[in-house]
């Protein structure tokens, strides 16, 4: 396939993120909705290869979208545990 190698930025270094978080995972379900839902805060950064973005940032910009991320995943965590139906 043509687009194979396409992928959005944020994705790994978010679900990198959740893991260093969250203590202990369990439910995986749980782990890929606060993934959905930090991915929908954050903008859509695709590219072909990571260090395409890693050449093109400044400093500052990394800073920035690192925090964005901490954020948006604090965020998914506290959304997602607050709206799991138990069982």
């Amino acid at each position: 396939m043509v687009f194979e190698n396409i992928r959005n930025y944020y994705e790994q270094i978010v679900l990198h993120h959740i893991l260093e978080t969250i203590d202990q995972i369990e439910d995986h379900d749980f782990i890929e909705d606060i993934a959905c839902v930090a991915l929908n805060q954050l903008p859509a950064r695709y590219v072909k290869h990571n260090v395409d973005m890693v050449y093109y940032l400044t400093a500052e910009e990394r800073s920035t979208m690192q925090k964005q991320i901490e954020k948006a995943v604090t965020h998914a965590i506290e959304y997602v545990s607050a709206h799991r139906k138990t069982i």
